[in-house]
């Protein structure tokens, strides 16, 4: 839904809390539970979808017969799409997902296959006059990135993907911006990591020159196209977890000229003062499914674990004291939980700068642990806990 906001921004939440992975699944996913939630929270004015793509589902909807079928389901439901996440190109529920959500990576041509043909999609349902965007890996898992020549590839496969969004935007009047998503322990880490690699890397001679030529643009033109496809997804989560403050990280964003292409809306787990009952109230958690990275602060310094076990031994080891932030996306209308916390607040405070300004044209709720959170956590209808949320949001957006 559009909201009444500087930067008129639209609101929706991602859909890859449904399970599926090929597209006979998420559509089906999709008629049983969107309209619904539309019903709730814009009953009378259209309202956007956040899409999840897996990539056997970017394969199967690329038919221009599935196209046609979501198209005549999303104007006969009042919704349109603006965005799509192709961050999972695998599977993302019901198993072990861990650091295997980053792969492939942006080393790898079949990321850029896959993220080519979500854009091809995204370009045939986005409505005309409106911007898109992808979300997508923050480049690698930091683990797998041992090398300049690593790097200088991420840039290389991202810049050709930039010059595939550039033709898609010359032949159908549509832009489409390629939305990085920094997250802990991956090769875009922190927002210092993301200004550094754009400026030194995305943004370098090489790759303007790079562009320049697979796009055919005259030189003064080539740079201001590559930095309007490619930009930043800011995950709140994921900001708290690195104890960053999301609006100095969208500031700092747009003074490095690095477009905020979307925000995803979420929160994190919060331990104020990690002691011996921690590892009792955190067990819960660590559900088997994804990677809960986690960060301690102490005394001014950051000690980051890949994962919610890897902490918890420490800590058993007398070590990661301090206050915890935890990976784990938790209901976004909730600021505690029995002895635990979530960083709500740092999202609260986000929201409020959105009514004073512009911050990214698009806002998404991304709370996809609903199948996995303890019992206690869910409502037992996922739709009323989406809904629900994006009704907190609201309030908060006062829109």
């Amino acid at each position: 839904m559009q909201l009444s906001l500087p930067g008129s921004p639209h609101l929706t939440y991602c859909t890859n809390i449904h399970a599926g992975e090929r597209w006979h699944e998420i559509d089906a996913a999709l008629r049983r539970h969107v309209p619904s939630i539309k019903s709730r929270v814009s009953p009378d004015k259209p309202m956007g979808v956040g899409l999840r793509l897996s990539g056997s589902a970017a394969e199967d909807l690329y038919d221009p017969a599935a196209i046609a079928e979501l198209q005549a389901f999303l104007h006969d439901e009042d919704l349109y799409v603006f965005t799509i996440n192709a961050f999972p190109y695998g599977a993302f529920h019901g198993k072990r997902v861990k650091e295997q959500v980053y792969e492939p990576d942006w080393r790898d041509e079949e990321r850029l296959r896959y993220t080519n043909r979500v854009a091809d999609i995204l370009a045939r349902l986005l409505p005309e006059g409106m911007d898109g965007s992808v979300s997508t890996v923050p480049g690698a898992f930091r683990a797998n990135v041992r090398s300049g020549t690593d790097i200088a590839r991420i840039a290389e496969v991202l810049t050709r993907h930039a010059a595939y969004l550039h033709a898609i935007a010359r032949e159908t009047g549509k832009c489409i911006v390629l939305a990085l998503e920094p997250e802990p322990c991956c090769f875009l880490e922190t927002i210092d990591d993301a200004v550094t690699f754009f400026d030194e890397h995305l943004f370098s001679r090489r790759s303007i020159e790079a562009f320049r030529c697979l796009t055919g643009l005259p030189a003064n033109w080539a740079e201001e196209a590559l930095r309007r496809h490619l930009g930043i997804c800011l995950d709140v989560c994921h900001s708290a977890v690195e104890f960053e403050d999301p609006a100095e990280s969208v500031a700092r964003l747009e003074a490095a000229g690095i477009r905020v292409a979307k925000i995803q809306l979420s929160s994190a787990l919060r331990v104020s003062a990690a002691d011996g009952d921690t590892a009792e109230l955190l067990l819960p958690f660590d559900d088997g499914v994804y990677l809960h990275q986690t960060v301690a602060a102490n005394d001014g310094k950051l000690t980051r674990y890949p994962d919610l076990p890897e902490a918890i031994a420490a800590l058993r080891n007398g070590a990661a004291v301090g206050e915890w932030r935890v990976h784990c996306h938790v209901p976004l209308f909730q600021s505690s939980f029995g002895a635990l916390q979530s960083t709500q607040q740092a999202l609260a405070d986000l929201l409020a700068v959105c009514r004073q300004r512009a911050l990214a044209p698009h806002l998404e709720v991304e709370t996809y642990t609903w199948d996995v959170l303890p019992q206690h956590m869910r409502d037992g209808d996922v739709g009323s806990d989406i809904a629900r949320e994006l009704t907190w949001v609201r309030s908060q957006l006062g829109a």
